[in-house]
């Protein structure tokens, strides 16, 4: 049985998107809320490891469960790129603005803008043992920036169906139909059968 999850990430917005979305009646505690904790280097070569590798650490430390996302948008015509970059496309230390600017500036002379947007999450127990789950959804990306919710690159990422970005759409739309929000929901369907 498990009694509460420790979410392996320094990121307040993903912090707050995986607590609002996964709803299970088990305590999600952010690593940096349990006082002392690791420092965990993101340097696997994909988003299954990065985000294994989270888990499975801070499963390990805080000799509980814990959960770890890594995101990336993966860019057709940029060869897959930022992919498992994405957070630090524009260089280590940028904010989310800076990696959008590059991106729209990578793109400028680009037709064929069709992109992925990818979540891994890992579920790890206290032994480090993981599973992962995933979630994706397909769109292009837009000329500029458009929208003002969300974070990352929600305000580029065009999903044509909606004839909005992802930081145009309100949080609950984009909580059920997100990447990431993919990866919650089969989440929580294992936590449900198997925890």
């Amino acid at each position: 049985m498990i009694n509460k999850l420790i979410i392996a990430t320094s990121n307040q917005d993903k912090v707050n998107e995986i607590t609002s979305i996964l709803n299970v009646n088990i305590k999600i505690i952010p690593m940096k809320c349990c006082g002392r904790f690791p420092t965990i280097i993101e340097d696997g070569e994909t988003l299954e490891e990065n985000a294994s590798k989270k888990a499975r650490i801070a499963a390990k430390f805080f000799k509980s469960w814990a959960i770890a996302d890594d995101s990336g948008l993966e860019v057709d015509c940029l060869n897959g790129l930022p992919g498992v970059y994405s957070a630090r496309f524009a260089g280590n230390q940028c904010s989310y603005n800076d990696n959008n600017k590059k991106l729209l500036r990578l793109l400028r002379y680009k037709t064929n803008r069709r992109a992925t947007f990818k979540t891994v999450i890992a579920i790890a127990n206290p032994s480090g043992q993981v599973t992962l789950v995933f979630g994706k959804i397909f769109g292009t990306i837009y000329n500029n920036m458009k929208g003002y919710n969300g974070f990352g690159y929600d305000s580029v990422f065009y999903l044509p169906q909606y004839k909005k970005t992802l930081a145009e759409l309100n949080f609950k739309t984009k909580n059920l139909i997100s990447h990431r929000a993919k990866a919650l929901k089969k989440l929580k369907n294992l936590l449900r059968k198997s925890y």
